[in-house]
């Protein structure tokens, strides 16, 4: 197997509290589980020597591996072609329809003949706790059992296993039509070990995954023009929640390079108030309440427990139950993918100051304000005291949206979003007829929009920049007419877009700002970022410019790996490069499509 494959050559599966990587060649290189924030169980893609891994596949030199979804589902089918058959590795995780919090998640993995002869090899090597703990294994008849401090994982098959060393290997050789299965779960140390697996039992836990993710993707209300991408990104979304609290993780793993062998490696397996707070427009526009109420919920909790206290009312980060504490760490023993060190778990930047986080923690309230849970009593005085603490803070410099580690600076941006929660919160305040010191919230936001306008325009680019020390253009700015700073056609914003288009845009992808006119404290470079190439799709439908956003969206699209999933940047050569998958990419995605689809029909005169 490869060593390191592709960022990109990956599925991903899941059981809505964890969730696994699957390479092409049927190689399971990242499972972290109780928890998407827990240690990891396989690793082999930050370290291939140390990490650990779990392969099921055939061993031949000349066979064409390919990879797909069972349709509208999370079900991953990993197909092995050669002279002497077809074989197939159906991944899939059950997932708890209750959210109830589990210690027990399993992976299953079906074996099958499709054509001729295909002879399956197993390896199973965990490496607990991110290779930092050792394991001892007991296999017998029942199948392999590894006990590691504080977990035990349980490894069970439909064919033989046997013992190599402190891992399991095992061969099973299926003539066409035949099938088999193995079954990888963890659970707490002394747990009771699973059923044995049959293949009848196998199948029944395959048809009912089948069945939970096709029903549940029913509730969508998408009609446009690419619903497949669409139905995949919302499916990731889901997959990237943690069901028994709502939150939603930047992605599924951590450390995967921005730039290979350089610094910029960080650990996204953590909920951003920022990108929840914007999936909950999106799930909305696509129909699915319950998941849009859940963050809302989980973002008003967060709201709530630090009322009355003097610091900021929100942190930039938290863990999926809501814990503040995320100590960044680095792995000194993993030598990260392809070379690329440091290895970081945790994310120091939970500590950061980035005053956008009220603007899109409002702007999801606002969007959600059928769901009326901000309008409750509690989460109400939650609310006002955060934009009573905003009216006296916003002024000040922060580390921005970028998370930049390179000093403090007045970011438009987050001046932007500081206008946009009073502004939506002036709203809701009327709408709901609730107590607010609107005067004090009404003159901070006019003041914010005087000062952006005197201090972040920049005459020499002849454009909205990054701050105000400054004349580099930002892509984040891409979000002023969505959420109402300026409107979609105002003189200002059209030139805005054409110096994005001159200093931002390369090939019609989208870099969030120049590294170097715009220090970030990190050595190295980047690719363009995914996310800001479908903000700036939206931002030319609203213009107006349909030829060009269409264009650009399709060309896109091209750049999806062969599932529909995006990481979060892309590299020269077209490579996928950071964590994977990135839920703010495909949130990113829905925006795009719906507002293009909106343009689109609103200039044929067509309505939905």
């Amino acid at each position: 197997m490869d060593r390191y494959p592709p960022i990109a050559d990956h599925g991903l599966v899941g059981d809505l509290q964890s969730a696994a990587l699957v390479s092409s060649q049927g190689v399971v290189d990242w499972f972290a589980a109780p928890r998407f924030d827990s240690p990891s169980v396989f690793a082999a893609l930050l370290d291939h020597d140390r990490g650990g891994y779990f392969r099921l596949g055939p061993d031949r030199a000349d066979q064409v591996c390919r990879q797909l979804y069972l349709p509208d589902t999370a079900v991953l089918v990993t197909r092995f072609m050669s002279p002497e058959g077809v074989g197939e590795v159906v991944d899939f995780m059950p997932p708890d329809p209750s959210g109830t919090v589990s210690d027990r998640h399993t992976l299953f993995r079906l074996v099958r003949a499709v054509r001729g002869s295909v002879e399956f090899t197993l390896e199973c090597r965990p490496r607990f706790d991110y290779a930092r703990a050792a394991h001892e294994v007991e296999v017998g008849e029942d199948g392999a059992l590894f006990h590691a401090p504080g977990i035990d994982a349980h490894l069970q098959a439909t064919f033989p296993l046997e013992r190599d060393g402190d891992d399991v290997r095992g061969t099973v050789r299926l003539e066409a039509g035949e099938s088999g299965g193995a079954v990888f779960t963890v659970c707490t140390p002394g747990g009771d070990p699973p059923p044995a697996p049959t293949l009848d039992s196998v199948a029944e836990e395959l048809a009912g995954v089948i069945d939970f993710w096709q029903r549940w993707l029913r509730q969508s209300r998408y009609r446009g023009r690419w619903p497949e991408l669409v139905h995949r990104s919302v499916i990731t979304l889901k997959l990237l929640t943690y069901a028994p609290t709502g939150a939603l993780v930047a992605a599924a793993t951590t450390g995967l390079p921005e730039q290979v062998g350089g610094e910029r490696n960080w650990d996204y397996r953590f909920t951003w108030v920022r990108d929840g707070s914007l999936s909950v427009g999106a799930m909305l526009a696509l129909g699915f309440e319950e998941e849009a109420t859940a963050f809302v919920h989980w973002l008003v909790a967060r709201l709530r427990e630090r009322a009355g206290k003097e610091d900021e009312p929100l942190q930039t980060m938290y863990r999926i139950d809501g814990s503040p504490d995320l100590p960044e760490e680095v792995l000194d023993h993993f030598e990260g993918y392809r070379g690329s060190a440091p290895v970081r778990i945790g994310n120091g930047a939970a500590d950061q100051l980035q005053l956008d986080i009220y603007g899109e923690a409002v702007y999801a309230l606002s969007q959600g304000r059928a769901i009326g849970q901000q309008a409750t009593y509690q989460g109400w005085r939650a609310f006002a005291r955060t934009l009573d603490w905003l009216a006296d803070h916003w002024d000040r410099p922060d580390e921005g949206i970028w998370e930049t580690r390179g000093g403090r600076q007045d970011f438009t941006y987050s001046r932007v979003m500081s206008w946009t929660a009073f502004d939506h919160g002036l709203s809701l305040a009327e709408t709901f007829r609730r107590p607010a010191d609107v005067e004090k919230w009404r003159a901070a936001r006019d003041a914010i929009y005087e000062q952006v306008v005197d201090r972040g325009w920049s005459e020499k680019e002849r454009a909205f920049v990054q701050h105000y020390d400054g004349d580099v253009l930002d892509a984040s700015l891409l979000l002023m007419p969505m959420v109402g700073f300026v409107t979609a056609r105002d003189p200002l914003w059209l030139s805005t877009l054409d110096a994005m288009d001159r200093r931002l845009v390369s090939d019609s992808l989208v870099y969030r700002y120049d590294p170097s006119a715009s220090p970030d404290g990190l050595r190295g470079t980047e690719g363009t970022f995914s996310l800001c190439t479908f903000l700036y799709v939206d931002a030319l439908a609203r213009a107006g410019r349909l030829v060009q956003a269409r264009y650009t969206f399709e060309k896109m699209l091209t750049y999806a790996n062969h599932v529909g999933l995006f990481a979060e940047e892309i590299g020269p050569s077209g490579e996928q490069l950071g964590n994977f998958p990135q839920a703010f990419t495909h949130l990113a995605l829905i925006m795009a499509a719906t507002t293009l689809d909106k343009a689109l029909d609103a200039e044929q005169g067509r309505v939905r």
